[in-house]
């Protein structure tokens, strides 16, 4: 498909929004000894560094695969006996439809708590991790891709 990309989200935007969400993350798991970053696929790579680098909790980070087949959530790596219960915190890119989120929630028996980055109308985004055709991870901000005519 032939397209071009538009700014939607600058890195500025990111760069504040992750330092807002820092304060509350940081609020909340203050008391945590041993908090677990979790990592759901390769788009959440890059917002799990700039994240990790603005906690002050005693941080363990792990990326994990996990594989949407139909509605079933497929775990790659295991991480259900190692980690369940402890303070998780889990990174996503993307929540569509949430099935994967829910079910690694369930699967580490952790707590509903969500800390959205950004809400954006339904469009097919690129840049700041996520791809498309293993392109445009690199992006320093979020575009949303624009199919030419």
């Amino acid at each position: 498909m032939k397209h071009t990309t538009e700014v939607m989200i600058s890195a500025e935007e990111i760069s504040q929004k992750l330092d807002q969400m820092a304060e509350q993350i940081n609020a909340h798991y203050a008391n945590s000894e041993r908090l677990l970053m979790v990592g759901l696929l390769k788009g959440s790579v890059v917002f799990m560094a700039d994240l990790c680098a603005v906690l002050k909790a005693m941080l363990k980070s792990i990326l994990c695969r996990f594989e949407l087949c139909s509605r079933d959530v497929k775990v790659l790596k295991d991480v259900q006996s190692r980690y369940r219960a402890r303070d998780v915190l889990i990174v996503e890119d993307l929540i569509d439809s949430g099935n994967t989120l829910n079910k690694v929630r369930e699967m580490l028996g952790c707590k509903s708590r969500l800390y959205p980055v950004f809400n954006y109308p339904d469009e097919f985004i690129v840049g700041y991790g996520i791809d498309y055709a293993e392109q445009y991870r690199n992006l320093p901000y979020i575009a949303k891709v624009v199919p030419l005519e």
